[in-house]
């Protein structure tokens, strides 16, 4: 196609051609790139060891859901729809910008592919695309700096406030996407003048804009636009690649590698160390996270991919309790370390312990590993594997919190956290009726069925009843099934996100050989912890499940019928256990078993399902004394109040003991009654006389 134009690599500048400019832009922007990228992959070269390259074709898969797909976004509707605007313009303008490059070399450059129909249809979608960016961006800008959403404040404990970097960012895209507007709108301009072809314009996109704008302008201003715009655009696109892995905008690079490495087994906490089997952890010098380099280089790819958006922070329950941890600022102080050990110029500096330089100690422990947090963020970042890696550190160092030390030494010396003697485990069956003779699994006594107890509803008198409504359960569904009694011990579910691997192991150990030698061909417990350790944290057992998954089979089976709810007048709520739902995706069966009592009215709270609110409970939180505004209990029982709930279902015993104190302490006793899943269902049974 004739041109009216000097293309840029045929122009000359005070008699200097300007493909020079063309060729040297490139190759400074990628070399100082280059320069800047070897130097933040250093840290990650001298991190601990991961293991990240199995099951590559499902980790394809996330890649392309998560990323390409910007399958999270949306939970975030307004800012989700103007990210996933500029992510799509990004990817098809991706190529333009390649072209732009090269046409500055090599006049009238098409790509391999793109000329004849398949070049005119991808310039109709690139001229839509930069439209819709400029529109996207313009109202990020806005909500950047008018409505000011709370969850991108910065505290200023936290440092400086970052809305200035998203804003050059923002304005860093819009040039881009308007110089080459103006490039190709001045392109046209030049043809309509001289009544020769110019591209397809098509109407209401910024070149079409443009080349109308333009169109009364002088050859001479729209040869200069026209090489104004293209090296005005060079310089933009290789200052802002190079800009990228100086902040918090490193995520446009790294986001697509973190989520394809991201963790598949979830449920579980990573190894102490990997390639270090558990019969070698003696041998190590020490445990856990202590200085940078301790964490793993995925750990610090984690970093590097935080968006910065707070949405983790957002949902984080020990955030909104008022606790000292916010998940967003451990990315960000940890990433700002990371840049300031290891600078673009110059030696590294010596390293400083992470905790009291860059981490508190209550931040660290404020962490009941609900994994709220994960469940949000956009990128998959991981936080509960750190928390629990610098928490391992800590122990091995024997800094404990005051108020962890003693049920930590009843768990090292009578296998639970009350400090209670073995013996006393099956004590709760005692009050059982006579009919309801529990086995006790021994050498010669066994089982279909293994009804894991765990310790919070051996010992406590009020989550006994727990216990009491299984056994009842089980009984009148016609199950086998009995309990190891004495021969159980913890779990060790919250000692291992505790941090003392050791101890979890020991306790492992005992209960896998007492389950073996019970020869039973399945589990149940009620408890979403010890359902989550037997299931995740364990090798080797028999099939783990949770009372509800047994109790909505039995039903449907027809060996469990429910009468009519007893109070119909009554308002049920089902509160989402953190170990049953977002951990391991049980949110649909629990609540079908509530709907099958008949006539039973239930409603979902404003945080419900992936969504839910942690208790408070785990990673032996009963026993901790946080640094707290409001207990988190008390905030998930005024949602329940907010709902229209008399009744607060739940079904793990950790929830069932923080509800119902919060129920007491927002004086609502009388008001709202909490109530566990299998007492609700006992409490409805039809019994066959």
């Amino acid at each position: 196609m004739e041109t009216m134009l000097i293309s840029p690599a045929k122009a000359t500048l005070v008699g200097i051609p300007t493909v020079i400019f063309s060729l040297l832009i490139p190759l400074i922007g990628v070399g100082v790139f280059a320069y800047i990228i070897a130097m933040r992959l250093k840290p990650l070269v001298l991190a601990a060891p991961d293991q990240r390259f199995d099951h590559l074709i499902q980790r394809l898969l996330n890649m392309l859901k998560y990323v390409i797909g910007q399958y999270r976004h949306p939970r975030y509707m307004d800012a989700g729809i103007i990210h996933i605007f500029l992510f799509a313009g990004f990817m098809i303008l991706s190529l333009r910008s390649i072209t732009l490059v090269l046409l500055g070399i090599s006049e009238g450059y098409v790509l391999p592919g793109m000329g004849g129909t398949a070049g005119v249809v991808y310039g109709v979608l690139k001229d839509f695309a930069g439209t819709w960016v400029l529109v996207a961006c313009v109202a990020a800008m806005f909500r950047r700096g008018v409505l000011k959403p709370e969850r991108y404040a910065v505290p200023p404990k936290y440092g400086k406030d970052h809305t200035w970097e998203a804003m050059l960012v923002l304005l860093l895209i819009t040039g881009l996407v308007t110089f080459d507007m103006v490039f190709e709108g001045s392109q046209a301009a030049a043809q309509i003048q001289k009544g020769l072809k110019t591209e397809l314009l098509v109407p209401g996109t910024g070149t079409w804009f443009a080349a109308h704008v333009l169109s009364a302008s002088s050859l001479d201003k729209l040869q200069n636009l026209h090489l104004g715009a293209y090296f005005s655009h060079e310089l933009i696109f290789f200052f802002f690649l190079c800009f990228l892995p100086l902040g918090k905008h490193f995520h446009i690079i790294t986001s697509l590698p973190n989520v394809f490495f991201l963790k598949l087994n979830k449920g579980t906490v990573k190894p102490v160390r990997w390639g270090v089997a558990d019969d070698q952890l003696d041998d190590l010098e020490s445990f856990g996270v202590k200085t940078f380099e301790d964490f793993t280089w995925k750990q610090m790819l984690d970093f590097y991919s935080c968006v910065d958006c707070g949405r983790c922070s957002d949902h984080c329950p020990a955030n909104a309790a008022g606790r000292p941890l916010s998940p967003r600022f451990i990315s960000v102080k940890c990433r700002n370390y990371s840049f300031a050990k290891y600078p673009l110029f110059g030696q590294p500096v010596n390293g400083r312990p992470l905790i009291g330089n860059v981490l508190e100690e209550d931040e660290i422990w404020s962490c009941t590993t609900c994994g709220a947090c994960e469940e949000e963020c956009p990128v998959l970042i991981e936080y509960i594997d750190k928390i629990v890696d610098v928490r391992r550190g800590m122990v091995d160092d024997g800094n404990v919190p005051q108020s962890l030390q003693k049920p930590l030494g009843a768990l090292e010396k009578r296998g639970n956290p009350y400090g209670k003697t073995a013996k006393k485990r099956a004590d709760w069956i005692k009050d059982l009726p006579e009919d309801c003779n529990i086995k006790i699994l021994k050498k010669k006594e066994t089982a279909d069925i293994l009804y894991f107890v765990d310790s919070i509803t051996s010992y406590d008198d009020r989550i006994q009843e727990i216990g009491r409504a299984t056994a009842r359960i089980l009984f009148s569904a016609g199950i086998d099934f009995g309990i190891l009694g004495p021969a159980e011990k913890d779990s060790g579910h919250e000692v291992k996100r505790f941090g003392e691997e050791m101890l979890f192991q020991e306790l492992r150990d005992q209960n896998t050989d007492a389950i073996i030698r019970s020869d039973v061909q399945s589990i149940v417990t009620a408890d979403p912890h010890a359902f989550n350790a037997l299931k995740n944290d364990y090798q080797g057992l028999p099939p783990v499940e949770h009372i509800s998954q047994m109790i909505a089979r039995e039903i449907k089976g027809g060996k469990i019928r429910l009468k009519e709810v007893e109070d119909n007048g009554a308002t049920y709520t089902y509160h989402d256990p953190c170990y049953l739902g977002r951990h391991n995706g049980v949110y649909d069966i629990p609540r079908d078993v509530i709907d099958a009592i008949p006539n039973l009215k239930r409603v979902e709270m404003s945080k419900c399902k992936d969504r839910s609110f942690c208790c408070g409970g785990g990673g032996l939180m009963l026993f901790y004394e946080p640094e707290e505004e409001i207990r988190m209990g008390r905030l998930r029982v005024e949602m329940a109040e907010q709902a229209g709930a008399d009744v607060i279902v739940t079904a793990c015993p950790f929830c069932l003991v923080n509800i119902e104190d919060a129920i007491k302490t927002s004086g609502l006793e009388g008001k709202i009654e909490a109530i566990d899943l299998v007492e609700l269902i006992e409490r409805h049974m039809v019994h066959d006389t």
